[in-house]
């Protein structure tokens, strides 16, 4: 399991790992899977806010305004993607 989106969503994977491959792919500038790791609700809520600064990292705010506009995602995570 070589690329970073099936290392950030794969439980058997350890959590350093898994931050590295989310840091990955915003250093990528892989928006599209950074948003959906923030929409992925089997994601812990700390790894969901990685994916929100890799968002804000590679300067994706179409992204993280649909992401503050999602009325499925939980309101802390709507309210960090606004504040982005």
């Amino acid at each position: 399991m070589t690329d970073p989106f099936q290392r950030a969503v794969s439980h058997a994977v350890p959590l350093e790992k898994r931050r590295a491959a989310i840091d990955a792919l915003a250093a990528d500038g892989r928006a599209s899977d950074l948003a959906v790791l923030v929409r992925t609700r089997g994601l812990s809520g700390g790894l969901r806010r990685e994916a929100l600064d890799g968002l804000a990292a590679c300067g994706a705010d179409e992204e993280l305004a649909a992401v503050a506009d999602d009325a499925s995602l939980p309101p802390e995570i709507r309210r960090t993607a606004a504040q982005k």
